[in-house]
């Protein structure tokens, strides 16, 4: 990790840019990939599941290979992810909407109803590490909203399978419908639709830079995704009054997720700072992803900074996930107003949300906390409105809308109140 000390105003910009390939490169593979499922349907996205994942064979994973799944995995394992399960619904099944109905004034009642998107797919990324994780994310308040259709894509090993932690957990939440298909491949063929793989309405999860580039290609289709959850990243901010030790950990469970991973720690303290650098240093040597995580190390930064400048560095950055470990933890919270998910406290790492506390993992990334927010149960779903209105009620509301409509010379709009006035009268 790079370390700067007190660095001007003007340097903040440069020192919180992400890693990042070039945009063009990315749009030419897109194209090139969706374009080729467009005309070619199974026989492109076989192609390329042989190509980027160096299998070839049937695309959709059998009830059989699901079911054996659970012999597969250990009886903690199993215990865990249903733990795990029983938090994120808990928490999950807090955010249903029951709906809302208001008389504006008499006569005029207006209400509001959620109803779920019928189709969506869930891209489970799986390429340097199974994430079970994801499937419980996505899975749980898809179901829970009430989704007809929860299509999984994730990308297979050389023979062809998925984790059976992965099959378990797909089964576990409610998924109709599992395919070994990784990469823009994957998001490709849900927004398109091929002989196996249904099309979608939406499309959610995290991925590299070429799962993201696809999925915001995927909405010139009309298909919406849930953001642009790109790589994944942390930032942490820790004064004297915290661990040097949880803090390095913190950082490197970030750092192993890949190579474009970003972690950044601010501090108020130079000799907090190197207690940390050290313990980075110490604990990276005993991990089983050391060289990934190093290489993300590379794009990371340790920023010394005053305390003061903690909240301004926090909103400039838009964290996907914010870890607070610092004496003024209050105040700090209250101030941020960009971050996905924000961890507070010694003893509150950010694994926690990656698995069992309750919240989503699926997060805004790449400065996109600014405007999007995790996924929840109301990203499943979509919001209708609805009024009924009384001959009372247009009578007490209609010469309103009369003169409104008048006013913008759109005399049709004016006719469809008048007409009924006068039938009333």
């Amino acid at each position: 990790m790079k370390k700067f000390l007190y660095p001007n105003k003007t340097e903040w910009k440069q020192l919180l840019e992400r890693p990042s390939l070039e945009k063009p490169n990315l749009d030419a593979v897109v194209q090139e990939v969706f374009d080729a499922v467009h005309k070619e349907g199974d026989k492109a996205v076989i192609r390329f599941t042989e190509k980027f994942q160096g299998f070839s064979g049937e695309l959709e994973v059998t009830q059989e290979e699901i079911q054996a799944a659970k012999n597969l995995i250990s009886p903690e394992l199993i215990s865990s992810i249903r733990l795990a399960v029983d938090n994120i619904t808990r928490f999950h099944a807090l955010q249903v909407d029951e709906g809302m109905c208001l008389e504006t004034m008499p006569g005029v009642e207006c209400w509001r109803k959620s109803k779920p998107i019928q189709k969506v797919g869930l891209y489970i990324p799986g390429g340097t590490a199974p994430l079970f994780s994801t499937v419980l994310m996505l899975g749980i308040p898809a179901k829970l909203a009430g989704c007809e259709e929860i299509i999984l894509c994730s990308p297979c090993d050389k023979d062809g399978k998925l984790h059976p932690a992965i099959l378990f957990a797909a089964e576990l939440v409610g998924v109709t419908k599992l395919f070994i298909v990784g990469g823009i491949q994957a998001i490709a063929a849900l927004t398109l639709g091929t002989e196996s793989i249904p099309a979608v309405y939406k499309i959610f999860g995290p991925g590299n830079q070429y799962v993201t580039a696809a999925k915001q290609y995927a909405q010139q289709y009309r298909v919406a995704i849930d953001m642009p959850a790109g790589p994944s990243e942390v930032m942490v901010v820790a004064d004297d009054s915290a661990y040097p030790a949880f803090v390095a950990a913190d950082l490197l469970s970030q750092a192993e997720h890949g190579s474009d991973s970003q972690v950044i720690l601010l501090t108020d303290s130079e000799l907090f700072a190197d207690l940390v650098e050290d313990e980075v240093i110490k604990q990276l040597e005993n991990l089983p992803r050391k060289e990934l995580a190093a290489q993300s190390l590379e794009n990371s930064r340790i920023l010394v900074v005053s305390s003061g400048d903690f909240t301004e560095l926090i909103n400039a950055y838009a964290p996907e996930h914010l870890i607070l470990a610092t004496a003024i933890n209050d105040s700090l919270v209250e101030k941020v107003v960009n971050a996905g998910s924000v961890f507070i406290g010694n003893f509150t790492p950010e694994s926690a949300g990656d698995y069992a506390s309750g919240t989503n993992h699926t997060l805004p990334t790449n400065g996109y906390a600014r405007q999007y927010s995790g996924v929840s149960l109301d990203s499943f779903v979509k919001k209708i409105t609805y009024q009924k209105i009384s001959e009372e009620g247009l009578r007490n509301i209609g010469p309103a809308i009369e003169h409104m409509a008048e006013a913008e010379d759109l005399m049709a709009h004016k006719n469809a109140v008048s007409i009924r006035l006068n039938t009333t009268k």
